[in-house]
């Protein structure tokens, strides 16, 4: 009868990638400020591997009324956790119905597979790709999942003009500042200059940070989450008139993503540059201007050396 209901013999699964040594892994924050590492993958990856079925009691039959895996692309909104929007589905038939008595392995493999974002885990919303094997039972199912890491490679912008804003109160003050351009990618250097036209109130410092605009939802129901990324402080004193400050900001220090918009219209990522000028009274004057960042793509993306040049991407980043 145990039996019968799903509760005789188990197993454990595990899932290993065919290239698994090779593959380059990125470190991915998890709950209560934990960290694992995930194997990365680009858009047009084969995913291939071997999944294993260890079971708990050699000899001692394993019913079930299938074997199956699933590479699956999905979003979830966390305040939404009953619903989970998937944008990617396969999935392969690895045994038939029947009765397992001994461990086994089966060799599986997902032919250039689109991934058409890049994995993100924000405040409210997670996207995210892994592979799901299932064994099918009566009434329990054997459940195991393998978390993949998914980067967007872009190229240069056709079109990457600077920057030129102003900020002022009548008769008061008058600032004008210019970055050297309004896109970049994820290990670039912001360089601009802030100069001061007309200075008649007393300003105690002034600084520079990067706010990132996370949306889900859409019209009544979209919420916007915003985080401070840094905060750079780039002037303490009064300055003067005709006076110009330089500005320079490596991006490459911050745990960045690429700008995204509209995903799959369950949301969008967006970065800011914030300028905040702080006077003796403690009255704050600020102008926010949006920039976008990409990824950078390598020079060279054979599908030999993808896990080569990636790593070498990420030394450079430590080393920047």
């Amino acid at each position: 009868m145990v039996s019968w209901l799903g509760y005789g013999n188990s197993a454990t699964v595990s899932i290993v990638l065919e290239d698994e040594e090779t593959r380059t892994k990125v470190p991915v924050l998890i709950e209560d400020d934990g960290k694992e590492y995930q194997h990365l993958f680009y858009d047009g990856d084969n995913v291939s591997g071997k999944v294993t079925i260890k079971l708990k009691q050699e000899g001692k039959k394993l019913e079930h009324q299938g074997i199956k895996i699933e590479f699956l692309g999905q979003i979830e909104i966390y305040y939404d956790r009953g619903n989970h929007y998937e944008f990617v589905k396969l999935d392969k038939d690895l045994a038939r119905p029947g009765d397992l008595t001994e461990s086994c392995s089966f060799p599986f493999e997902f032919l250039k597979v689109v991934k058409q974002y890049e994995s993100y885990t924000g405040r409210n919303v997670r996207l995210r790709y892994f592979l799901r094997v299932t064994i099918s039972r009566r009434l329990v199912d054997i459940i195991h999942e393998k978390e993949l890491m998914v980067h967007q490679l872009s190229s240069y912008p056709e079109t990457n003009s600077s920057l030129k804003m102003e900020v002022g109160i009548e008769d008061c003050l008058h600032i004008e500042f210019e970055y050297n351009r309004s896109k970049y990618h994820l290990n670039d250097v912001i360089v601009g200059k802030i100069y001061f036209i007309l200075v008649r109130i007393k300003i105690k410092h002034m600084e520079l940070s990067i706010i990132k605009r996370e949306t889900t939802g859409s019209g009544p129901n979209t919420y916007n989450e915003n985080e401070q990324i840094n905060r750079y402080e780039i002037m303490d004193g009064a300055p003067v008139r005709g006076e110009s400050i330089p500005i320079r900001l490596f991006l490459s220090a911050y745990d960045l993503t690429p700008t995204m918009k509209d995903v799959n219209k369950k949301f969008s990522v967006r970065y800011y540059l914030n300028l905040v000028l702080v006077d003796e009274e403690d009255r704050r004057y600020f102008k926010q201007q949006e920039i976008t960042l990409w990824r950078k793509s390598p020079l060279s993306l054979k599908p030999e050396n993808r896990g080569v040049v990636a790593l070498e991407s990420i030394q450079q980043n430590q080393v920047s």
